[in-house]
């Protein structure tokens, strides 16, 4: 029992500082700023992509090509501005976070 509740501590303390570096790292490259985690701001939740994307082998580098080149019409018709800046191991780190966000409450 003791060695269970150490295993299941040891993944919640893994677990967590990747949430907390991901969204840091959207609060960085000024993701939040069109985006929210649980609600539509210009852009959609990133729930609801995670959702859209869901058991999407592809998802990662489908989401990936649309940050770089930026994009319109997935969404509705305001565009979603390029960011072709953010480096890839951080663009990989934003996008692992996103696709494994629970569904929205309804």
């Amino acid at each position: 029992m003791r060695i269970k509740y150490l295993g299941l501590v040891v993944l919640a303390l893994a677990i967590v500082p990747t949430a907390q570096a991901s969204e840091e790292l959207a609060k960085k490259y000024n993701c939040l700023a069109c985006h929210q985690v649980d609600k539509k701001l210009v852009g959609p939740s990133y729930q609801d992509v995670a959702a859209k994307y869901k058991g999407q082998a592809d998802a990662p580098d489908k989401l990936a090509a649309k940050v770089k080149a930026g994009g319109v019409g997935v969404w509705g018709q305001v565009p979603m501005p390029p960011n072709p800046t953010v480096p890839d191991a951080d663009l990989k780190a934003l996008i692992a976070w996103i696709l494994a966000l629970p569904p929205a409450a309804k």
